[in-house]
């Protein structure tokens, strides 16, 4: 869980979910709540070492921020949009 003592890394604007993640998420017991905190606090899940890069510079420089949460085919991703009006969170083939 992120350190919560410090305040958010970014806004998350309006935030939407696809209904396969929706499904998948009650599916497998996971709470959106946790995923946007971990990805507003700047814990980007699994995505590799060149993505969590681009996302710290998109953090500071208000471009896209993409986080992912699982591996294979147990992923969602957390998308937070350039100008911070909105985060969705979906499943890869979703996008």
């Amino acid at each position: 869980m992120p350190n919560m003592m410090n305040p958010p890394l970014f806004p998350l604007g309006r935030v939407v979910a696809t209904p396969p993640a929706m499904a998948f998420m009650v599916e497998h017991d996971i709470d959106p709540t946790d995923l946007l905190l971990r990805h507003q606090y700047g814990d980007w899940g699994t995505v590799d070492s060149q993505d969590a890069r681009a996302n710290d510079w998109s953090v500071k420089n208000e471009a896209r921020i993409l986080s992912q949460y699982g591996e294979g085919d147990s992923r969602l991703w957390v998308i937070t949009e350039a100008d911070r009006s909105s985060t969705c969170i979906l499943l890869p083939e979703d996008y």
